[in-house]
């Protein structure tokens, strides 16, 4: 096949002696053996054989498999949620006394388990602009640099990093690049093709892309994925194998679905810019986006999401999401249903007025999950509650 579509829907679990088309859900905890010395050289790592689905699953396999097609990635694995996947990556492959350089504007949890839980394990960190030069970036890394860490798109702000230079920093001072690319997800962007070593997603968003499961996966790198499956199978954030189940059959369409998500996306873009009530809108793929270029260097399309800020700051955001019909007002992104979501009072309302300042992230500000509505009916929601 030559095709990356056609090889991700053909990649599936063996077929039973029942003959099924659609791979069937394999819902046990442990999985049995013939005999003991069978079940020893499973344990002994002699064997690459299921033993129990807190290590391995068919389900879970057959999702990492499909994700890592699509990544172009050497091997993965899948946790119960994207934040798992985070933590995991860190305390995997960093010690006490290393150092994690990340990119400032992240999902609120991350910037929590950067700030507040890593040192507790002796790991040091710092942030850097998503706006920062190449010699900035470079001037950031310190002797204990092990691992560098970005978004981009960044959540919520939109600041779209330029992978291919900082891969190349990294690679210079021989130092791990973990992207999270949920918002871009891999029809997006494939930040290994860039250099990146690791890539992370909270499958829970477009992958899904209905919002029914929770799931998380890290692709790269199969010496660096091994350390992360050790520490996982270890310490147990396992993806359950019916959510993996789910979000296997959710990839098969996640390349149409996002067809759909981003040209609404840049057509609800397009229709607010300019508006009397707001100061800006910014979108990966709008020429008025400030790394527009690079967006478009490193991306094929603009991704889901958009953003605006509204005039009146804080008042004025939950004054328009109160007057919003259709629109969710939901804890996620990536759904087919469209959502709003106001930042500043609510995944990064724990940041100070200052740390939110400095990662774009302002009272007024709004994000947009656009969904696959008609792309009329999602603008016609926002424009009569921005009238509101």
């Amino acid at each position: 096949m030559k095709h990356t579509q056609s090889k991700l829907i053909r990649t599936q679990i063996p077929r039973t002696a029942e003959g099924e088309h659609a791979s069937p859900m394999y819902l046990t905890s442990s999985f049995c053996f013939d005999n003991a010395e069978d079940m020893r050289a499973a344990f002994a790592d002699e064997t690459d054989v299921n033993i129990y689905s807190r290590f391995s699953n068919p389900n879970v396999q057959e999702f990492v498999d499909r994700l890592c097609i699509l990544e172009n990635a050497e091997a993965g694995f899948a946790t119960a949620t994207g934040m798992s996947a985070v933590f995991g990556s860190f305390m995997a492959l960093l010690k006490k006394g290393d150092h994690l350089l990340s990119c400032d504007s992240v999902f609120g949890s991350t910037r929590t388990v950067v700030s507040k839980y890593l040192p507790k394990y002796g790991i040091d960190f710092s942030y850097i602009s998503a706006n920062a030069t190449a010699a900035q970036w470079e001037a950031a890394i310190t002797p204990q640099t092990k691992m560098i860490y970005l978004e981009t798109p960044t959540n919520p702000g939109l600041e779209v990093i330029d992978i291919a230079m900082v891969s190349a920093i990294a690679k210079k001072h021989n130092i791990i690049l973990n992207v999270d690319n949920c918002f871009a997800t891999p029809i997006g962007q494939t930040p290994i093709d860039l250099g990146a070593d690791l890539v992370i997603h909270s499958a829970t968003k477009w992958i899904d892309g209905q919002g029914r499961v929770l799931g998380g996966a890290i692709v790269g790198r199969k010496d660096l994925i091994h350390e992360m499956y050790l520490f996982c199978r270890a310490t147990g954030p396992s993806l359950s194998p019916f959510n993996a189940w789910v979000l296997s059959k959710s990839l098969e369409t996640l390349e149409v679905r996002m067809e759909r998500h981003c040209s609404n996306a840049l057509f609800v873009a397009e229709k607010l810019e300019g508006h009397a009530k707001i100061n800006f809108v910014k979108y990966p793929f709008l020429t008025s986006h400030p790394h527009y270029a690079i967006a478009k260097k490193q991306m094929k399309n603009g991704g889901g999401i958009l953003c605006f800020e509204i005039k009146g700051g804080l008042e004025a955001g939950r004054h328009f999401l109160n007057h919003l019909k259709m629109l969710s007002l939901t804890a996620n992104l990536g759904d087919t249903r469209s959502i709003a979501s106001h930042p500043a009072s609510t995944t990064h309302a724990k940041l100070s007025p200052a740390e939110r300042d400095a990662v774009s992230i302002s009272d007024g500000l709004i994000r947009i999950s656009v969904g696959l509505e008609h792309k009329e009916d999602i603008v016609a929601d926002i424009l009569q509650a921005l009238e509101a």
